[in-house]
């Protein structure tokens, strides 16, 4: 009877993974078809080359790298909060805190997590634009800093999460150890946990990056609308996702060039994130440690 369970319960689980699986091909060929569709009337070079994107907009042009200019934008400044605070959270409550401490601060921190993106977004808007334009008087009501501010405050707890886990998993052994030897707490935490877990820190830091590139609304709603190839944080830029979001919005028709590049946006950003989560794999493959 026990061995009939096991065989159910594994047939069923093989079958939500293929159709899993399922899912994401279908996916892949939609996006494959509509973007071979899109460049029967736009060059690879103009796409990947140009600094002008306006397919919804006469005399129209198709160089996407304000948007992926925009997206990186977005990527580089909320690295800069949410990798820093993530990575130091994590050292604390793995290596300085007590159990006490770590069982309340985790969970709470852990819950920015949870909280939808479109409350990022109007807190963006509404609380950390007015700041940045007290501060610096030049800033745009619609900007990449704070949009970027909100997607860094958002990803902490991936970084957080992860890279504490990965400091957990570090055997007593290896901190005894070194304690014997001689080492202060310090050495310890940097000469060898952060070492010992640099696989699942690194990683963590690729997942965060992966979510900042795939965010949505927040960029849509506080970093505007405008693609524009720009390296400054304070003006009002557009993302790969804040287009996808302009497009599907139902005044676009079905089947012309102006609704494919919804399609050949969506393909750059999967493979882009694609990418990122092979790329966390490998790296997270090649630096395990087995302990």
């Amino acid at each position: 009877m026990k061995s009939l369970k096991e065989k159910v319960i594994r047939y069923i689980l093989f079958v939500f993974g293929i159709v899993s699986i399922i899912i994401t091909v279908n996916i892949f060929l939609i996006l494959i078809k509509e973007s071979a569709l899109f460049f029967t009337h736009v060059s690879l070079v103009e796409f990947f080359t140009k600094k002008q994107w306006t397919p919804l907009l006469k005399p129209q042009h198709f160089g996407v790298l304000p948007l992926v200019c925009g997206t990186f934008l977005i990527v580089f400044f909320s690295s800069i909060i949410s990798i820093p605070i993530g990575i130091l959270s994590a050292i604390y409550l793995s290596e300085y805190s007590n159990k006490k401490v770590r069982k309340v601060v985790k969970p709470i921190l852990e819950i920015l997590a949870g909280i939808p993106s479109i409350v990022y977004g109007f807190f963006a808007l509404n609380f950390l634009t007015p700041i940045l334009q007290k501060l610096i008087p030049q800033t745009n009501i619609y900007n990449a800093l704070s949009a970027a501010v909100a997607v860094g405050i958002m990803t902490i707890p991936t970084v957080l999460s992860l890279s504490e886990d990965s400091m957990q998993a570090v055997p007593k052994s290896l901190r005894e150890g070194a304690y014997a030897l001689g080492l202060t707490k310090f050495e310890v935490v940097f000469g060898v946990i952060l070492p010992a877990s640099i696989s699942g820190i690194i990683s963590s830091f690729i997942l965060a990056i992966s979510r900042a590139i795939g965010e949505t609304m927040i960029v849509a709603l506080a970093a505007g609308s405008t693609p524009k190839f720009t390296l400054n944080p304070l003006e009002s830029i557009q993302t790969m996702t804040g287009f996808i979001v302009q497009v599907s919005q139902g005044d676009t028709a079905k089947g012309t060039i102006e609704a494919q590049t919804l399609f050949v946006v969506a393909m750059l950003l999967f493979i882009i994130t694609l990418l990122m989560n092979v790329l966390s794999r490998y790296i997270a493959n090649k630096f395990r440690e087995e302990f």
